[in-house]
């Protein structure tokens, strides 16, 4: 399976996934972002996000020193496992937010699935809505580091889980 190691880069253009059915090209969302090379149907699990797998701790220390930690691969499978894609990811990782996304992140067994929400077309760009969770109130500027370009009628404006607001806590937190 091919890992891709280190931050991202424009060398990451053109990358296609083990099972043919993605591409990695520029986004009109966000960066790079990944397309399907064929009709993907609703149900179908596309690709398991790969990464580094370290505890919490590790993912605060290692992203706690960088110049821009807001910007991370990091995907929480529960509160003793973090799955970093900076190092030994796959193209998985490029895939962008949507607030009206075609793809769901799963977690099944400690693995972290990507599986589409509905029919993708060949050409178009898959998304899932992070769902971001971040501890603690949240200061306003978190919004404007965390915001949403998705472009969706339903757009939130932002890539955190919406609040609860009876209990002020929070729901999702899938990456």
């Amino acid at each position: 399976m091919a890992k891709i190691e280190g931050p991202p880069s424009g060398g990451a253009r053109g990358l296609l996934s083990d099972n043919g059915l993605l591409e990695v090209r520029e986004s009109p969302l966000q960066g790079l972002g990944v397309f399907a090379l064929k009709r993907i149907r609703k149900g179908t699990r596309i690709i398991e996000y790969l990464g580094e797998r370290i505890t919490p701790q590790e993912a605060d220390a290692r992203y706690d020193k960088l110049k821009n930690p807001n910007h991370t691969f990091l995907f929480t499978i529960d509160d003793r496992l973090v799955v970093d894609a900076t190092w030994k990811g796959n193209v998985a990782r490029f895939i962008n937010h949507s607030c009206e996304p075609n793809c769901e992140s799963v977690i099944d067994r400690r693995h972290i699935w990507i599986e589409a929400l509905r029919d993708i077309e060949a050409g178009e760009e898959l998304t899932y809505d992070y769902h971001l969770d971040l501890p603690g109130p949240l200061p306003r500027r978190w919004r404007e580091l965390y915001g949403c370009r998705c472009g969706s009628p339903r757009c939130r404006r932002t890539l955190l889980a919406p609040r609860d607001r009876a209990t002020n806590g929070r729901r999702g937190g899938r990456k």
